[in-house]
């Protein structure tokens, strides 16, 4: 079981993540002392969306296609609605997530974050939230969607929107804590 404190954690992002749910997470887990780094698509710098405009601009560590899922002990996933959708159409992106998630290390998507869960085929017969606009696409892969600011099933963490970051983090600190998940196929 890592403590924090000696945890790796990836962040994926395309342009258009919501700037708080990435920001937020970055800064607070590297705040309990994690070493925190970020995975762009083509591993250059990703701008963010922030609430009605574009916001800050970010620079990624490396790329998707470059991150080795054995350097870390979990995945974040942020939301807004143009991130995750250029990720899941991304192969590497969606390989990287069902790599960590068959690793058993955490994986956490916020908002519309588990759109990617649901291309990696992970949610089905899941306990999952979302932002409420895609409920009916994780329900569709077979999730069950749960209205929470935080749900996990087995190192599979995911909040709704970002009123619920301090829980999201929260969840993934303890869940490191927690160390590899043993875990049943998706249903």
């Amino acid at each position: 079981m890592p403590d924090i404190r000696e945890a790796k954690i990836l962040i994926i992002s395309a342009s258009g993540f919501e700037q708080s749910e990435l920001m937020v997470p970055l800064e607070k887990l590297r705040a309990a002392g994690a070493t925190v780094e970020i995975a762009s698509l083509d591993g250059k710098p990703i701008r963010g969306w922030a609430k009605t405009d574009w916001g800050e601009t970010i620079d990624a560590d490396l790329s998707v296609a470059d991150a080795r899922v054995d350097d870390y002990h979990a995945l974040v996933i942020p939301g807004g609605q143009i991130n995750p959708d250029l990720l899941r159409v991304d192969p590497n992106a969606v390989k990287l997530v069902r790599t960590f998630f068959d690793k058993g290390w955490p994986v956490a998507a916020i908002c519309h974050g588990p759109w990617l869960l649901v291309e990696a085929d992970l949610v089905r017969g899941r306990k999952v939230t979302s932002y409420p606009s895609i409920r009916t696409d994780v329900q569709n892969a077979g999730g069950r969607w749960i209205d929470a600011e935080v749900v996990t099933d087995e190192g599979v963490i995911t909040s709704r929107n970002p009123d619920d970051l301090d829980a999201f983090v929260a969840k993934i600190i303890e869940e490191i804590g927690e160390g590899r998940h043993e875990r049943r196929k998706a249903a």
